[in-house]
């Protein structure tokens, strides 16, 4: 292996097709793609200052590094890549990767990150300005994120979510196979048009949320501010506390504590297949 400490480069493709390298205390200032096509790379306590610093790579590991806002769209098309213990400032971080690990690292600035990826764990996660954050992904484990920012998770598939809080409006739309647990979830619109969403042991705000959705399920959950929901939905639902607004599920049995207001309009749903169960 190759080893280079405290090293500053510049100019396009620095390292283009670099192999074997380890790289101690590094930074890629203006140059854009240093590392493109580059494999089994190690990068510890680096600064990475410029665009697209790892695209078309594999096996790449970093460690204590710094991703600068203009290292923006910086890792595309890379497979296997691991980092931990990091910050990143640069937006449209993650584009058709496959084989990402991310552990201890902050976002802030997840706009359009992690768009079309696949094989993807988040461990201690903090996401900042993330509009659009997980947009078309699939294979998906996440223990303890913390995500700022709309239309999260888009056309996911296959996600189990836990320990987590998302600040995020329209989440999870248009998604298939989506699990979270014990996690507090805040958003207007939550789910919709999705397919199979599962919540367990979830806190949920949400204005018309679990609407157009293809069996939802909740477990033990608490709702807070959450009106018209499970409009034109298929619904398995167990609400630990009050509802404000049910509006028209389209079948299933809901439970809770309370429901301030039930709306079932017979020209819009079949109202005799929705069971509805309150304590009060």
């Amino acid at each position: 292996m190759t080893e280079y400490i405290q090293k500053v480069f510049t100019g396009e493709r620095a390292l283009f097709c670099a192999r074997d390298l380890v790289l101690r205390d590094c930074t890629f200032d203006d140059g854009e793609s240093p590392l493109k096509e580059s494999g089994n790379i190690a990068a510890y306590s680096c600064l990475f200052r410029w665009k697209y610093p790892f695209w078309y790579c594999e096996n790449i590991d970093v460690e204590n590094a710094t991703f600068y806002e203009m290292s923006r769209a910086g890792i595309w098309y890379t497979k296997n890549i691991r980092i931990k213990d990091s910050t990143v400032e640069a937006p449209k971080m993650f584009r058709r990767c496959d084989g990402i690990r991310l552990e201890n690292v902050t976002f802030s600035n997840a706009a359009e990150t992690l768009w079309s990826c696949k094989n993807v764990s988040l461990k201690n996660i903090s996401a900042s300005r993330g509009d659009y954050f997980m947009m078309n992904s699939e294979k998906i484990e996440v223990d303890g994120l913390t995500l700022v920012g709309n239309y999260s998770f888009d056309g996911a598939k296959n996600v189990v979510i836990r320990n987590s809080k998302l600040l995020t409006k329209d989440a999870f739309w248009n998604s298939e196979n989506v699990t979270v647990y014990d996690s507090f979830i805040s958003g207007e619109y939550l789910g919709w048009n999705s397919k199979n969403l599962t919540l367990v042991n979830c806190t949920v705000e949400s204005l018309q949320g679990m609407c157009y959705i293809d069996n939802v399920k909740m477990v033990n959950c608490k709702t807070l501010n959450t009106t018209l929901a499970f409009e034109y939905s298929t619904a398995d639902v167990e609400v630990t506390n009050g509802i404000d607004s049910v509006k028209n599920p389209t079948s299933g049995i809901i439970r809770a504590e309370s429901i301030g207001e039930i709306i079932m309009e017979n020209d819009r749903v079949d109202t005799s297949k929705t069971n509805i169960i309150t304590k009060k």
